[in-house]
């Protein structure tokens, strides 16, 4: 029994050596991937100046494609040499490239590559980063907006650049950089007239991805969370903790127009 425990403490070990291996693979991968097209877009873009004419660009990305396919793969696609292009285009200081977009794949960096606000596209990279997303979901998190509907995007910009800046570097996360408004839940399929409690149980049902729009560090503590104030129970709808902000978040579920009451409701929970 102790020779098994001991093989299994080995494996154990070694198992986690190989996994640690693989993500430092990994991510030097990425991170020569990336060199090599910023490299290759600086290349063709230098080039394209130098003609001094606007077709050529057209012309030499359509000739390198014809020769680099055959010998290198679907990788050198006219598509995909424009956006080593726009790389280059967007990024000519290449230690700035790599501050913003490492560790992540070629394929986020081109689903990132088309927004235009600089600040935009740094709160998606980083939150790519920390949370790890995967490319669809990366896209997703775009499509449903959601750095407009955090906190963080009606701050000033130079408040937006630290609290970035405390996120990259320090793993500090803000309450403007969790907090949304509006919250997409269309996942959740309800449809015409329903509930505050049809709500909160499929709510409950889809538990996984109601946390995801959330965000991956709250934690779900409790439905209907009894709490006695003045000797009078009251009962939170749900209740959350958030594991880097070091709070519990609470959830009233209400339908129609907001009311001052639901404000004071709050407030009393909050005290």
């Amino acid at each position: 029994m102790e020779k098994v425990k001991k093989t299994e403490d080995i494996f154990n070990r070694i198992s986690g050596l190989i996994e640690q291996a693989r993500k430092r693979v990994a991510t030097t991968i990425n991170e020569e991937m990336v060199l090599l097209y910023w490299n290759i877009g600086k290349t063709i873009r230098e080039e394209i100046i130098k003609s001094k004419r606007a077709k050529y660009g057209e012309q030499i990305v359509q000739s390198l494609t014809a020769q680099l396919i055959p010998r290198y793969g679907r990788g050198f696609s006219k598509r995909n040499l424009w956006n080593m292009i726009k790389l280059y285009d967007e990024y000519p200081i290449l230690q700035s490239l790599l501050g913003e977009f490492k560790g992540l794949s070629w394929t986020h960096i081109i689903t990132l590559l088309p927004i235009k606000d600089n600040l935009k596209r740094e709160f998606y990279a980083t939150l790519c980063q920390k949370e790890r997303w995967s490319t669809r979901t990366l896209q997703d998190r775009i499509n449903s907006m959601l750095y407009e509907r955090t906190a963080l995007s009606k701050l000033p910009e130079e408040t937006i650049k630290n609290q970035l800046k405390d996120l990259k570097e320090k793993d500090k996360m803000t309450p403007e950089l969790v907090l949304r408004d509006p919250y997409v839940l269309d996942f959740l399929g309800l449809h015409d007239i329903y509930s505050e409690k049809d709500l909160e149980q499929v709510i409950l049902n889809a538990l996984e991805k109601f946390i995801l729009e959330f965000g991956r560090d709250f934690y779900f503590v409790a439905r209907q969370k009894r709490i006695t104030i003045d000797s009078e129970d009251y009962y939170i709808d749900l209740l959350f903790y958030h594991r880097k902000l070091r709070c519990f978040v609470v959830i009233e579920l209400k339908l129609g127009k907001f009311k001052a009451e639901y404000k004071g409701q709050m407030e009393l929970y909050l005290r």
